[in-house]
Parts: structure tokens; C-alpha cells; sequence
């Protein structure tokens, strides 16, 4: 099968050749998966998603013997790559490794290709990507409380960057003006660097970033982190607080990842790639390379993953309407 320059495969004769052939089974495990695999990625490669398609598919070969493809296939926020797994046989071979925009698209798109909830089978979440809120050294606020005083009393002063309309980041600044009661002007970017020099310089007031992206320069003092979203402090940042420890209790939010099937696929299929894929995101060396990019490993059951995205649905739709935001 000629693999497109955009696809990434693992096969067992190449992980023979790595000298990981004793990983494979004698021989291929009941009727599924009985051919390649697909897991398409909605996105460019090198984002969390993506790196977490790689690591599982390298783990999923070695257990089940078949190939597995990774195909970054981009564009729409996701809408592309997720369509075409709607519409791809409902049998588990072909799968979308989707992100926190997968929630966030219906309250962004008045007409979506696919439904959000009835085209898919949930299958597993597989990781949290914490989003941490920075500014600029010489910003005069050096807290959240400061930061909220701030915002009060200088009304329409604050700006705050996104790495594009429609993210987590994007949504958690909405969020967040929201819940604090403040106005603030967001700046879509393409993309979260291209919006680091504005921040660096004061053009813009701050941003909610992930982990990933900041975490070196926060580190070397270019930025100053005022909280992370999540509920728990983070590993790579354990001297930064929480929204909720900072002053803004009930505040939550990250980008995440998480497989889907097409609707209709075999519960039992659906089952055996949640917990074979639970599995792997609890193997120490998946762990280590998914927290060394800033990425917190999950995993769970196709019913818990279920509730997370209904309930990141009506979070989202409720940030869009707070702030105006209508479909297109």
C-alpha cells in the first residue's frame, strides 16, 4: 500500500527491523483487528494529538500485529479529519483522535458535516493538556486578584491572546472574562507563537496557553505564569496555583484528546481498543514521553468518555452564548 508523505505507518516488519519483534504476538488476537488501522488525526503533526496517535499506535502494533496508520488530515478545526471518520466503515478500524475543539465546534458552526454526539462511538479519552494563564513580566498585576482589580477598573484595557477563534485557549479567555466579570478583547492568532512576540512586548495583556507551549518560558522568567486551569497543580510547574486557589473557584478547563469510532461499531470492538488503549496510556515510557510534552495521560471507558465530551458540550455552548458568540 503506497503511504501518503502525510501518513506515518508502524508495521511489524519495521518494528522487527528496531528489534521489537518479540513484542508482537505469535499471532493476530480474535477477529479484531483482522487488517491495518487508521487513526486520523484532525491536525497538523507535532501537537498532542498527534503525538499521542504515534505512541498508541506504536504500542497497539506490538500487541495486536496489524499495521497501524496515522494520518494527519487537516483543516476546519477538525471538522475534515472527524468527517471523515463519520463517514468511514463502523467496524474499528478506522478512528479519529480528536480534540478539545471537537466540543467546541457545534457552539462555532452553524451547519457541521457530521452530528457531534450521534455520528461517533465514543471510545476513550486519552489525555488532558493543562492550559496555563501567562503575561508579561511587566505586567502590573502579579496575581489572579490583582489581575481581576485590574481588569475592573481599566475596563476595555485588557486584551487577551489566542492561538486561533474556537480553541480551548480561545474559549477559556472567554471563560474566564465571563466568570470574573471582566471585558477584555480577544486577538486570535494562527497559532500560539505567533502570539508570544505581541505578549513578550505588552501588545497584548495575556493568554491561556498549554503546558507545552510556554513551559520554557515561564521557566526562564520571559513569562509570568499566574495559574494553571486545571484542578490539581502540575508537575512541571508546581509553585504556580490553580484558577480555583488563585481566586476564581469553579473555574476548569484544558484542551484534551480522545479516540472516536464511527457510530455503529461493535460494542465489543469499541471495548477491547478502550482498555487495550487504557493499558498502554498506564505504561511507564508512554507515561514519561506524554509528561515530558506536557501532556497528563487518562484513559477510562467508552461510557466515562461519553460524558466528558456531552459535558464539555454544554460548558462550551454556555461560554459561546455569555459571550455573543453565533455559529457561522
Amino acid at each position: 500500500m503506497m503511504i501518503r508523505r502525510r501518513d506515518f505507518a508502524f508495521t511489524p516488519a519495521c518494528l522487527a527491523a528496531l528489534g521489537l519483534a518479540g513484542a508482537l504476538p505469535a499471532r493476530a488476537q480474535a477477529a479484531f483487528p483482522s487488517k491495518q488501522m487508521t487513526i486520523v488525526v484532525p491536525a497538523s503533526p507535532g501537537g498532542a494529538i498527534d503525538l499521542a496517535a504515534r505512541l498508541i499506535g506504536q504500542k497497539l502494533v506490538e500487541q495486536w500485529g496489524q499495521p497501524v496508520v496515522v494520518d494527519n488530515k487537516t483543516g476546519a478545526t477538525g471538522i475534515i479529519g472527524t468527517d471523515f471518520v463519520a463517514k468511514s466503515a463502523p467496524d474499528g478500524h478506522t478512528l479519529a483522535l480528536v480534540a478539545s475543539s471537537h466540543a467546541i465546534n457545534p457552539s462555532m458552526v452553524k451547519k457541521l458535516p457530521f452530528d457531534t454526539l450521534k455520528s461517533f462511538e465514543p471510545v476513550v479519552q486519552t489525555h488532558v493538556v493543562p492550559l496555563v494563564l501567562v503575561v508579561a513580566p511587566s505586567f502590573p498585576a502579579k496575581n489572579l486578584k490583582e489581575l481581576i482589580a485590574y481588569g475592573k477598573a481599566n475596563p476595555g484595557k485588557l486584551s487577551f491572546a489566542s492561538s486561533g477563534s474556537g480553541g480551548a485557549p480561545h474559549f477559556s479567555g472567554e471563560l474566564f472574562k465571563s466568570m470574573a466579570g471582566i471585558d477584555m478583547i480577544h486577538i486570535p492568532y494562527k497559532g500560539s507563537t505567533l502570539a508570544h512576540p505581541d505578549l513578550l512586548s505588552g501588545r497584548v495583556s495575556l493568554m491561556f496557553d498549554t503546558l507545552a507551549a510556554i513551559s520554557t518560558q515561564v521557566k526562564a522568567g520571559g513569562l509570568r505564569a499566574i495559574a494553571v486551569t486545571t484542578p490539581k497543580r502540575i508537575a512541571m510547574l508546581p509553585d504556580v496555583p490553580t484558577m480555583a486557589e488563585a481566586g476564581l473557584p469553579g473555574y476548569e478547563t484544558s484542551t484534551w484528546g480522545g479516540l472516536l469510532a464511527p457510530a455503529g461499531t461493535p460494542r465489543p470492538v469499541v471495548n477491547k481498543i478502550a482498555t487495550e488503549v487504557t493499558r498502554i496510556l498506564a505504561l511507564p515510557d508512554i507515561k514519561q514521553r506524554l509528561t515530558d510534552a506536557g501532556v497528563e495521560p487518562v484513559g477510562g471507558t467508552p461510557e466515562q468518555f461519553a460524558a466528558f465530551i456531552a459535558k464539555e458540550m454544554g460548558k462550551w455552548a454556555q461560554v459561546a452564548k455569555a459571550a455573543g458568540i453565533q455559529p457561522e
